[in-house]
């Protein structure tokens, strides 16, 4: 499992280290970025679907989503909960006025959703038994930790100032000391060794990562696991944020995991105004490089 975590890290800090000038480069990036979700999703939706005995592991699989959903919820609330007693966070300057697009942005949350689902349906009823999904759904996965590295070194982001920021640095660390809480505490539940249950708690809301990485080193049902639990994640946190985030912004900023910089983000500003906005890219940038740090090492232990 030492070369899985290899295969996982190396290609995000190789892309890391590479600084691009081009903007057209980037917006080509940007838009193969999203083009690989959808089809690594779709694999591990086809992975789903090939595997044996799927219709009587179904019931098992939700059980599983939904522990691992509530413990998260709970001990995440409770972790940022203690950060904002610690280190309250005062919101500057009011919600920014207009439309914030909420059904539009619950639409692209399913979205995901519908990639797997088309997968699953397909490998179910349609294609036949492929031995070469697994290879080629690894080799995508690098190939986009890799584009995800060239995005965040070149998204004209300040490493130094995102790991100075005293809130968003305390608010990515509260996450994941108390997902990690969570895992330690669902170990005897899910019957998995300690090392697979952490791995499983620290996708942070990343679903096309957790899904395959995990699918990959546990199978696909676990990958269907992790892929719903983070998928869920970033779902809840879009109804969640704006309820939240005016009394206890850190909480708030906090749930939405990796997806504070990118997806969750226009909820974020819009709600709780321009000033949360470099506490979430400061915090979701972390726990991007977090999470798949974290999955790597947990699962090369076993």
């Amino acid at each position: 499992m030492l070369t899985g975590a290899l295969l996982i890290l190396a290609p995000l800090f190789l892309g890391f280290a590479l600084p691009l000038q081009s903007r057209r480069a980037m917006t080509i990036i940007h838009y193969t970025v999203e083009g690989l979700v959808y089809f690594i999703l779709a694999l591990l939706g086809l992975g789903l679907g090939q595997m044996e005995g799927l219709a009587s592991q179904l019931g098992g699989m939700a059980v599983q989503v939904l522990m691992l959903v509530l413990a998260l919820f709970l001990a995440n609330m409770v972790g940022l909960w203690l950060f904002h007693r610690w280190q309250p966070m005062t919101l500057q300057g009011g919600p920014v006025e207009g439309s914030t697009g909420y059904r539009r942005l619950f639409l692209a949350g399913l979205k995901p959703l519908l990639a797997v689902l088309v997968g699953l349906l397909a490998g179910y009823f349609l294609l036949p038994k492929l031995a070469f999904v697994e290879d080629v759904a690894t080799g995508a996965l690098m190939l986009l930790l890799f584009l995800i590295g060239l995005q965040l070194r070149n998204a004209g982001l300040s490493l130094r100032k995102l790991l100075m920021n005293r809130q968003g640095l305390g608010i990515a660390l509260a996450l994941t000391l108390s997902s990690l809480v969570a895992g330690v505490l669902l170990i005897p539940v899910l019957a998995l060794p300690w090392h697979d249950v952490l791995a499983l708690a620290s996708g942070f809301g990343w679903y096309s990562l957790s899904g395959i990485v995990i699918g990959d080193a546990l199978g696909p049902a676990w990958g269907g696991v992790a892929f719903l639990n983070d998928v869920l994640r970033e779902i809840i946190a879009l109804a969640l944020i704006p309820v939240l985030i005016s009394a206890r912004p850190a909480m708030a900023i906090g749930y939405g995991g990796a997806t504070a910089m990118d997806f969750t983000l226009p909820v974020i500003r819009s709600s709780g105004g321009l000033g949360c906005v470099p506490v979430a890219i400061a915090s979701g940038f972390l726990l991007s490089f977090l999470s798949p740090v974290l999955m790597g090492v947990f699962l090369s232990l076993g």
